[in-house]
């Protein structure tokens, strides 16, 4: 699927100036740099010199990720690159022990910037390619709550009561929402120009990146003041940009930039107190994506390489494509991965597996071309067997819980079949016999094709319901035929598909009496955000 449509992140002084956060230690790779041009903007007043903020106990060195913006997803059917939606608290199943940074998000809370996603140069990585991984050494993914879908619209976090922190970051964004495209544009010229060794990082093409920014941005702002989200969500990014072949060293230079965008356009409210509100945000967020990155580099790769060992073409548009990774691939059933492809370097974009854990190690994903989608549609019109991809790691949270004995409900709209598909053949592998309902949502009969795969299911487990809406047919779309059943509020809700699905769906839900601790998804802003 294009982009996961399911769901199911102080240390530093309190002074005006200094207080970035500068690695413990250099890394020793330097990546190859092909400097950038762009016209050198009017540089204005720069924050003060980055500096290296001592501290005990760190997590071990290693190249780690700089700060990112983006994860990226296509819509309904999962593909689009786009910024990483912040999840709602849940009980993590596998988390790391909280660094000093983390810990302090609880005084210090202002998550600050989070830029761009650095993307990768592909198949020639400034990441040493990852190394043969034992059994004993494999990750098994953290889950993780799913995410508070965000407003339809990108706005300015409302300056709600809060930490003193909170409120400054809260009254600069307010401050520049009106001017969002030129703070964005002003932050990567100043980036490309401060430090053009970072433009080989990053896409050719920056149209699909351009408003990430300010995207993560507000969102963060959204949960400012809760630490327990906030440091899933920076660990999750932080693991997940080691693929970019990002390292500590990036984050200063990010930091720098975005706070001398955000003081030219921020002018009118932008003191000395502000500022050191924002350095201790990005150093506590920066920190904390390091030190899971380091804790990340002892147990998985950066990425994976992976072989196309099918590609089947259910549609014109719609392709099952089955890859063997490298080296053994730990994953949940209902997570997602990011993907590139040799066709476009540097471009990643989200993926759902689309079955449970297999013993062979294959991975399939559905794929549907999207307009303009260069992934996509790379994947479903040019790819064959024995093509080489490379696989980011795993993430989501739209994963079983089997401590319960709770009913699934699980709606899937589109390619967001997949994940679902997944999830039913987790709960058949543990042996549950709890109710499974599952609603497969599509526009037409042409919509169904993975319909035949979800009845031998049925067939197989009498505890298995598939309900096929078809809006055409039924003259309604998937979150008003929930409705129509019921009552859920003794289930536990799964959604998977488009951005306005799920968040039609979230609400036909939680009026069907089930609580919003209960409903996993994966980020919905991440499935707004244009291309694949």
């Amino acid at each position: 699927m294009d982009a996961p449509t399911t769901t199911s992140a102080d240390n530093g002084t309190s002074g005006g100036g200094g207080g970035w956060f500068t690695p413990r230690k250099n890394p020793t790779t330097v990546p190859d740099s092909d400097a950038g041009t762009a016209d050198r903007p009017a540089e204005g007043r720069r924050p003060a010199t980055i500096r290296p903020v001592g501290r005990p106990g760190a997590a071990p060195e290693a190249d780690a990720p700089a700060p990112p913006t983006g994860a990226n997803t296509d819509g309904p059917d999962q593909g689009r690159e786009t910024p990483e939606a912040i999840p709602r608290s849940a009980p993590a199943a596998a988390q790391h022990a909280p660094s000093p940074a983390a810990s302090s998000l609880a005084t210090a809370t202002s998550p600050g910037p989070l830029p761009a996603a650095l993307t990768p140069t592909p198949f020639a990585s400034t990441v040493a390619p990852p190394t043969t991984t034992t059994a004993a050494e494999e990750r098994v993914p953290a889950q993780r709550p799913s995410p508070v879908p965000p407003a339809e619209e990108v706005t300015a976090a409302p300056a709600a009561a809060g930490s003193p922190d909170a409120v400054l970051i809260r009254r600069a964004m307010a401050e520049v929402a009106p001017v969002s495209d030129k703070v964005t544009s002003y932050f990567y010229a100043l980036l490309f120009v401060r430090h053009p060794d970072l433009r080989s990082l990053f896409p050719a093409a920056m149209d699909t990146q351009r408003d990430r920014l300010l995207r993560a941005l507000l969102t963060a702002a959204e949960h400012i003041d809760n630490k327990e989200v906030l440091v899933d969500y920076l660990r999750n990014l932080g693991r997940g940009h080691r693929k970019y072949g990002t390292r500590a060293e990036h984050y200063p230079a990010v930091g720098e930039c975005l706070i001398g965008a955000l003081s030219k356009y921020a002018a009118g409210v932008w003191n000395a107190e502000m500022e050191a509100a924002w350095v201790r945000a990005y150093t506590t967020i920066s920190q904390v994506m390091i030190d899971a990155a380091a804790a990340d580099e002892l147990r998985a790769p950066a990425w994976w390489y992976a072989e196309i060992v099918t590609h089947d073409l259910r549609t014109p548009d719609v392709a099952v494509v089955t890859v063997r990774p490298d080296q053994p691939y730990p994953f949940l059933a209902g997570q997602y991965t990011s993907l590139e492809t040799p066709w476009w370097p540097r471009i990643w974009r989200h993926y759902s597996f689309a079955s449970a854990p297999r013993s062979d190690g294959l991975l399939s994903f559905h794929v549907k071309a999207v307009p303009a989608g260069w992934v996509s549609n790379a994947l479903v019109h040019r790819a064959r067997p024995g093509d080489i991809i490379r696989l980011g790691p795993p993430a989501g949270s739209m994963t079983v819980d089997h401590t319960t004995d709770s009913g699934l409900l699980c709606l899937g709209g589109g390619t967001g079949i997949a994940p679902i598909k997944a999830l039913v053949e987790d709960v058949a592998e543990h042996g549950d016999r709890r109710s499974v309902e599952v609603f497969y949502g599509a526009r037409t009969d042409h919509d169904l094709y993975d319909i035949d795969t979800m009845l031998r299911l049925q067939q197989t487990h009498p505890w298995l319901s598939v309900r096929a809406i078809i809006d055409q047919q039924a003259h309604q779309q998937l979150p008003d035929a929930i409705r129509a059943f019921g009552p859920w509020n003794e289930f536990d809700a799964y959604l998977s598909g488009p951005p306005g699905m799920i968040r039609s769906g979230v609400n036909a839900l939680r009026d069907s009496g089930i609580p919003s601790d209960r409903i996993r998804h994966d980020s919905v802003e991440e499935l707004v955000a244009a291309g694949s």
